[in-house]
């Protein structure tokens, strides 16, 4: 593959090539975008931007992406799955992409149970009464939340890095120095310098985030230019700050979420059908082994998995691994 930004920034040891990739992922990744069809439909407070694969009268299943990253980490995933005779729909989240708040005045806030909100919302405008889904990171958080607060709507759920409801009425506890250490972007966005370093500097944060959590894979500038303008949303920078300062107690939430986050504190048990993928390459640490964590909050739990070549963008690395997760638990 080719090397990564930082290596070749490295090695031309020329500050001004960092100017000159800004520019390229400027002009070109909009291009690399338009590569696939997106499409456009209100769901709730948005204007979604999806992308849609296969029959559209086959049994649906929505790919869900994380921070900090988008559709594209599927890209290997619906072939499968549209072969089998699935619909496959593949939203941006709010933030990201083309999606947009169809209310100008709206408060960009991010808070987990928004996320799943609009994941239920995006079902609704579709006219999709149940799916199945699977999603890593806040995907796989809004699914989890979607399938325990309506899980008559989630057929089946592939939930990659497990169980991740959070606790955001009560402040957490300091984590080992090495965990925190981990978590240095929380920590960053929740101040104002780091308000202002994802504003300027957002590429560059989520090129080292991308390399840092999958250690053992290698982007390339073409990987990242492929997603770059996702990242460019007016509203991202709003987005990410909020919900990495609501989930550590440091903003508010809406009020409409008020007792669904209460809801959550608890960490209810998730009863929808599902298979955990974990990733062994991933850059918070290898998966435990122990499978008493995922049986104990997926009381339907079908599967259990430690996916090797993986990082924790686990679809984009092994893609077969998401695709066959689905197809077992819809067979």
């Amino acid at each position: 593959m080719a090397p990564t930004r930082r290596q070749f920034i490295k090695k031309a040891g020329l500050a001004g090539i960092v100017t000159t990739i800004t520019n390229k992922i400027r002009t070109d990744s909009v291009l690399a975008q338009t590569i696939n069809e997106i499409k456009i439909i209100e769901a709730g407070v948005l204007s979604v931007a999806y992308e849609e694969h296969g029959p559209s009268d086959g049994f649906p299943i929505i790919l869900a992406h994380g921070f900090p990253y988008d559709v594209r980490s599927f890209d290997g995933v619906p072939e499968t799955l549209v072969n089998a005779g699935y619909r496959v729909l593949l939203p941006y989240l709010r933030g990201y992409g083309q999606t947009r708040f169809l209310d100008d005045s709206a408060p960009r806030m991010a808070e987990q149970a928004a996320i799943a909100q609009d994941l239920i919302d995006f079902a609704d405008a579709l006219n999709i009464d149940r799916f199945a889904a699977a999603g890593f990171d806040w995907g796989n958080r809004a699914i989890c939340i979607a399938a325990i607060l309506h899980p008559e709507r989630i057929a089946a759920q592939v939930a990659c890095g497990g169980y991740s409801v959070q606790d955001t009425v009560n402040p957490g506890r300091p984590a080992p120095a090495r965990f925190e250490s981990l978590l240095w972007y929380q920590w960053y966005f929740n101040t104002e310098r780091g308000v202002r370093g994802l504003s300027e500097n957002r590429h560059d944060i989520i090129r080292h985030l991308w390399d840092t959590w999958s250690p053992g894979w290698t982007y390339s500038d073409e990987d990242y230019l492929r997603s770059a303008s996702s990242f460019d949303n007016p509203d991202f920078v709003e987005i990410v700050i909020h919900s990495y300062r609501h989930r550590h107690v440091n903003a508010l939430g809406e009020d409409r979420f008020l007792d669904v986050e209460r809801q959550l504190s608890e960490r209810p048990v998730i009863s929808v059908p599902a298979i955990v993928l974990r990733a062994d390459q991933s850059g918070f640490g290898p998966p435990p082994t122990d499978p008493s964590g995922d049986l104990a909050r997926f009381s339907n739990l079908r599967g259990r998995r430690i996916v090797e070549g993986a990082g924790h963008d686990l679809p984009a690395h092994r893609p077969d691994a998401v695709a066959d997760a689905l197809l077992e638990l819809l067979a």
